[in-house]
């Protein structure tokens, strides 16, 4: 289970705060524990702030509290703050980034299962994709539906999310997939030969739509178990 901390503080010395936060991220270089921090002021009091670090565990934060170059950088953010620092820890729950949850349906319900309409409901009216295996790098939701549709039906893919990485608007996935060759690819005729791949897709997300994909994924390799590119 991971755990997070909440660090509540009060300073008006916030460019010496970083300075020794960036000595603290530096001094504990392969050997912290945390894996996020962030810090933030209340927008109607600068001066109060909130630190939010995130860890594997508890067992990993008391590791990383134990670190004595922690215990260094707790003195000096003390001297710069108007008040004692107050903790509350938390066990996390419950912790979901909604924007994996939109890249998610996308290879379950279009890729894996076939519904092709859910890109309508996925997709924001001025989504732009950009993939170098369509006909074009810059298409909106109706040509990118139905090419990939195209792409689909010609190998019955099953695809698998091999790991995302959520970033603000942004979200990296990395899949593989296996199909059949049974419908006509790029003017190639069914072949029924087995295929596998890896790819990487990244989308860009509001409001739990997307606005805009970015696609890579091993062409060479498909065309090579097709029989029309020689193994190299």
């Amino acid at each position: 289970m991971s755990f997070v901390q909440m660090i509540d503080f009060r300073s008006k010395h916030i460019d010496e705060l970083n300075k020794v936060m960036d000595s603290w991220a530096e001094a504990t270089s392969g050997k912290r524990t945390a894996t996020h921090a962030m810090t933030g002021h209340d927008r109607s009091d600068a001066s109060h702030l909130v630190e939010i670090v995130e860890f594997p565990s508890y067992e990993e934060a008391m590791r990383n509290s134990n670190l004595p170059e922690t215990e260094r950088f707790f003195r000096e953010m003390v001297a710069l703050c108007e008040t004692e620092p107050s903790f509350t820890d938390l066990d996390v729950i419950r912790d979901e980034h909604l924007n994996k949850e939109a890249v998610r349906r996308y290879f379950d319900e279009f890729v894996n299962n076939g519904d092709y309409d859910v890109m309508d409901e996925l997709c924001a009216a001025d989504y732009r994709e950009h993939d170098p295996s369509l006909s074009s790098y810059d298409m909106g939701t109706e040509d990118a539906k139905r090419e990939s549709r195209e792409i689909v039906e010609a190998f019955r893919p099953q695809a698998v999310i091999e790991g995302m990485v959520a970033e603000g608007d942004t979200v990296a996935v990395r899949f593989s997939f296996t199909g059949r060759h049974v419908g006509e690819y790029q003017g190639v005729e069914a072949t029924g030969r087995e295929v596998k791949g890896t790819g990487h897709a990244t989308f860009r997300c509001v409001g739990g739509k997307y606005t805009e994909s970015w696609w890579n994924t091993d062409d060479l390799g498909i065309m090579q178990q097709l029989g029309v590119i020689e193994d190299q």
